[in-house]
């Protein structure tokens, strides 16, 4: 198939990859020239000045995805890809970087042997959004697709995690797919809390819990003030983070997951992940860290990731022992300061759909999914047809419809 805008493609330097496409009709006039995909090592990423590019792209970004910025990606790469698998793609002009996604070649898809590509996540990444600035959605993807479909027995399709269903990226990846006539799937989708109003902490809280539970709150907060002195600590910057860091490990490894072995500090990897990865964030300003102390002790924890105009509660941990008076709740409380603050217009809480105590706090939802699309020829889109429809028809009926 011919793809529009296709001036030829060449590999340049080993394992790297560089896809030539003119600028789409709407970027035309405030940016004339051409365009390249390049798919590159992660590691040929790291020099101050591609961080840099990488960085102004994130704040560009149509959608904030903080878990595919340099500050996050890198350490995580670091830690999780030692080997070096993953590869960079992307979107660039006269040095402007103007998306990017990180991608794997896989040999299997799940229990099948099916080779494809597709975006490189893990478990504590909650969203596969590439960082496209705004204005470029229709080109990254026909330039990213271009790419794929021009190597030939690499993979059969592109699979996208993460995803989220509504919004420009989606509505750009919906337009490509339809005006190429390019087969995509919806094979997973959720819907996980969200916290977006205009109303104030107070007003919201109000709405979405009943007087009894809040009743209860304040009760709960009365009975923990006697065991102590409570308070409220916020920061925003990175005074004092490796001892918040190293508290906030201690604190989530004493409960369940670490009885688990699903703490962050149950592993060198997450460890290393964490804490670089939060360090990078409290100095770019990029972190807010929240915790309910008694007698100065953090009995409730949040880190949130600050990604204007959207938010992200990336990880809390609570004091198990002192569940009865359910400090996480009374942290969260205090969080709804959140809807006051004028850099951010919504939360996404990363939880999974249903959660037990968040769903109950915040009312609003996003829908998030996995998403596969079809590449290369006539052959390649056939096989993926017939992959795509087994898929479909063991979903639930619920989800196949939607």
């Amino acid at each position: 198939m011919t793809h529009s805008g296709s001036q030829g493609s060449h590999f340049r330097g080993q394992g790297s990859y560089v896809f030539h496409s003119a600028i789409s009709p709407e970027t035309t006039a405030a940016a004339p020239g051409a365009a390249r995909l390049v798919i590159v090592p992660w590691r040929s990423c790291t020099a101050p000045e591609e961080v840099a590019r990488w960085d102004a792209l994130g704040v560009r970004a149509a959608e904030p995805n903080p878990f595919f910025e340099p500050w996050y990606l890198l350490p995580s790469l670091r830690a999780l890809d030692p080997s070096g698998r993953v590869r960079i793609a992307r979107l660039e002009r006269e040095g402007e970087w103007l998306g990017l996604i990180p991608l794997v070649a896989e040999p299997r898809y799940y229990r099948w042997p099916v080779p494809q590509w597709r975006n490189w996540v893990h478990a504590n990444a909650f969203l596969g959004a590439p960082l496209v600035a705004a204005g470029h959605e229709e080109t990254f993807w026909r330039t990213l697709f271009a790419a794929l479909d021009d190597r030939p027995g690499s993979g059969l399709f592109l699979h996208l995690s993460g995803l989220p269903l509504e919004g420009p990226l989606a509505q750009a990846l919906a337009r490509v797919s339809a005006d190429q006539q390019r087969r995509t799937a919806t094979v997973f989708q959720e819907e996980r809390a969200l916290l977006q109003s205009a109303l104030s902490p107070d007003e919201y809280l109000a709405a979405a819990l009943s007087g009894k539970k809040r009743k209860e709150l304040r009760r709960q907060y009365a009975r923990l003030s006697e065991l102590g002195e409570l308070a409220v600590v916020r920061h925003e910057d990175a005074d004092g983070i490796d001892e918040w860091l190293g508290q906030f490990l201690t604190l989530e490894a004493s409960g369940w997951k670490g009885a688990a072995g699903s703490a962050l500090a149950a592993q060198a990897e997450t460890t290393a992940l964490f804490t670089q990865g939060l360090r990078d964030a409290a100095v770019r300003g990029r972190l807010q860290r929240l915790a309910l102390t008694l007698d100065g002790r953090p009995i409730a924890m949040l880190a949130t990731l600050i990604c204007s105009p959207g938010a992200f509660s990336y990880k809390t941990a609570f004091d198990e022992s002192l569940a009865r008076f359910s400090p996480g709740v009374l942290l969260q409380r205090e969080n709804m300061a959140l809807l006051a603050d004028p850099r951010i217009a919504w939360c996404d809480s990363c939880a999974a759909a249903d959660h037990p105590m968040i769903d109950h706090l915040w009312r609003e939802r996003r829908a998030v999914g996995r998403v596969s699309v079809a590449i290369g020829g006539a052959l390649r889109r056939k096989a993926f047809g017939l992959l795509a429809d087994a898929e479909i028809a063991r979903l639930p009926a619920k989800a196949a419809a939607a």
